[in-house]
């Protein structure tokens, strides 16, 4: 039967960061299949996991859909391998995904994994984006290219901005883009950000790994500079050390099992 665990990702501490589901399968499993686990799991992804030689096939499902990339189901996938034996503890690890290849290694009392960026260029802002936020930002970016189903950045002033966002959810629901609030930190922070993945089965996601691939290069450029420690301020919340290296993104966090067993069916 497959192995099944629940990990909390970008956290020291259960029941905070973005938990995660992770399968381990034997042999490649049917698309249909693999959706109706993650509805079931009905969390904001599961991780499917099949050894392909010396790497793993890693592919990622919200409740509703198979997405592209996902940074915190990629650290809780690390985590769960070493963790169960899968892999020896601290040998690095390498995924195939429909991003290209992934890397995870140990980082300390961290673990690193090492996405591609997504440059963002400043736009305009659709029409009723400022609506559905509630509030309008100062500026607003979309990837290059820009993609169908991809993320805006919308930048705000101030980080209390951010924090005290209230989206209308439901017209957020309009669009067939993420929306990734940011602002400048005040405190120990380099940047803040919260990310509303509404058209992907989450409304608001608690830790998001793959918006940091935009936010990357998107601070790199305003704040000079390309190491920066960055928090999610979602409600569970979430710590990340980011750092923009050509074009790829690479984010170290820890992780927690909460739960761990086997599927039945």
């Amino acid at each position: 039967m497959p192995q099944l665990l629940h990990i909390d990702a970008f956290t020291d501490r259960p029941f905070s960061g973005n938990p995660a589901a992770v399968c381990l399968l034997d042999a490649p499993a049917d698309a249909a299949w693999m959706q109706l686990v993650a509805a079931e799991m009905n969390l904001a992804e599961t991780a499917f996991l099949v050894p392909q030689g010396d790497r793993f096939g890693l592919r990622w499902f919200t409740p509703t859909v198979e997405v592209e990339l996902c940074g915190h189901a990629t650290l809780a996938s690390a985590h769960a391998l070493w963790q169960v034996g899968r892999v020896p503890a601290g040998a690095r690890i390498a995924f195939e995904t429909a991003s290209g290849v992934l890397t995870a290694e140990p980082d300390g009392d961290r673990i690193a994994i090492e996405l591609p960026a997504r440059p963002m260029i400043l736009c305009e802002a659709p029409d009723g984006l400022v609506d559905a936020l509630g509030a309008t930002p100062r500026v607003v970016s979309e990837s290059v290219p820009a993609r169908a189903h991809d993320n805006l950045v919308v930048e705000f002033s101030h980080e209390s901005e951010v924090r005290a966002l209230a989206p209308r959810f439901d017209r957020l629901r309009a669009f067939d883009f993420g929306v990734i609030a940011t602002a400048r930190g005040t405190g120990r922070y380099d940047f803040i950000s919260r990310y509303f993945a509404v058209p992907f089965g989450i409304d608001e996601d608690p830790v998001t790994g793959s918006a940091h691939c935009s936010l990357a290069p998107y601070w790199a450029q305003r704040l000079g500079k390309t190491t920066f420690l960055a928090w999610q301020a979602s409600a569970r919340g979430g710590e990340l050390r980011v750092q923009l290296t050509g074009d790829r993104v690479r984010l170290s966090g820890q992780a927690v099992t909460v739960l761990r067993g086997e599927l039945t069916v």
